[in-house]
């Protein structure tokens, strides 16, 4: 074959050469696209759970006192009022809700319900602040049998807590349960209707100060140095990769608003307080708001090295068959660089950034 009869296939492989260099340089080039294609800036707004309870001090004092809305500067804040953590949570996987300060154990749901796909533990924000507060004829845990018991909702973090509890105590299937909002406790307390109640503050201060109620347990005590906690932060995983500066200007705003709790107590039960009648109508007695405070510890920190024990927790109080798996369930590095610029010492993830 003469040389100018291999000149069209020559010509014809150089252009397949070009074309698969073409197609190499297209998809590299799109893979680094949708690599940085996650990062789409800051949100437009920022649909921020929060629960009316002096457990969600930092919440409250970061909404009265605008620091949220300072942080996060052109992205709209939208508070959401939640009474309970189980609402919260479907609000999150049902994707109207972007962010909320939640109990631990409804955390712990939302995680496990979406195969630890759907949110990440991002902050702590209360250690401490739950009772359970009895009738003043009731002075031990036997005296519960046959009695009625009231958690803010099934599966929320005092429901798993006294569930947990009663089963350590042998009293499983001896003591009714029952779930009512807290504002419905207080009243059926004083109308004699139920006989104690496992409650977060101030409900459980409220019930002691307001319907003769005394404490037979504060939850604290059954935890290491009394730390366990109450009240923490989570964030759709979606948003957090979509729009990280907006997740990071959060945390600056509770960080400030932590500062503010813990510097000038009296201020920022002030402007708890203002929030709670807002949110509900009623402002708490100072003495109310007063004992509540003493029984809380307001902190950045998730106390993360506490979520596998309340993962098995839920297991021993019958709300799951078996412990959520928490591997992977923290993204504690946006809180530790905010901490480290504020010159403060970063919280530990305790393993459970890693699956």
């Amino acid at each position: 074959m003469s040389i100018s009869a291999f000149r069209p296939f020559r010509l014809l492989a150089a252009a397949l050469a070009l074309t698969v260099a073409a197609a190499g340089c297209s998809r590299a080039e799109g893979n680094e696209s949708a690599a940085t294609s996650a990062d789409k800036g800051p949100a437009t707004e920022l649909r921020l759970g929060y629960f009316p309870n002096v457990t969600h001090a930092a919440a409250l004092v970061g909404l009265g006192k605008g620091l949220f809305t300072k942080e996060l500067g052109s992205t709209k804040l939208v508070p959401t009022k939640f009474n309970a953590g189980p609402e919260a949570v479907g609000a999150l996987l049902g994707g109207s809700l972007d962010a909320s300060f939640i109990g631990s154990g409804p955390a712990i749901n939302a995680y496990a319900k979406s195969n630890g796909e759907a949110v990440r533990l991002i902050a702590g924000a209360t250690s401490g602040g739950a009772q359970l507060v009895v009738k003043p004829t009731i002075t031990k845990a036997a005296d519960l049998v046959g009695k009625t018991v009231v958690t803010p909702q099934l599966g929320n973090t005092q429901d798993v807590s006294l569930k947990k509890w009663l089963a350590g105590n042998q009293l499983t299937g001896k003591v009714k349960v029952t779930n009512l909002e807290n504002a419905q406790t207080l009243d059926a307390f004083k109308k004699g209707d139920v006989d104690a109640a496992w409650l977060p503050e101030p409900w459980s201060s409220r019930l002691v100060l307001d319907a003769g109620a005394k404490v037979l347990l504060d939850e604290a005590s059954l935890w290491p140095d009394g730390q366990f906690p109450t009240t923490v932060l989570i964030v759709r995983t979606q948003f957090l990769k979509e729009h990280p500066a907006t997740v990071t200007a959060l945390l600056k705003g509770l960080n400030a608003a932590i500062d503010f709790s813990t510097s000038d107590a009296a201020q920022a039960k002030a402007v708890v307080n203002d929030q709670l009648k807002e949110a509900t109508g009623k402002a708490l007695k100072p003495a109310v708001i007063d004992r509540a405070w003493e029984h809380i510890k307001i902190t950045a920190d998730p106390i993360a090295a506490t979520f596998p024990q309340l993962a098995k927790d839920q297991v021993t109080a019958g709300i799951a068959k078996e412990a959520p798996n928490v591997a992977g369930f923290a993204d504690l590095g946006p809180l530790n660089e905010v901490l480290t610029q504020a010159g403060k010492p970063a919280v530990d993830a305790a393993g459970l950034d890693a699956k």
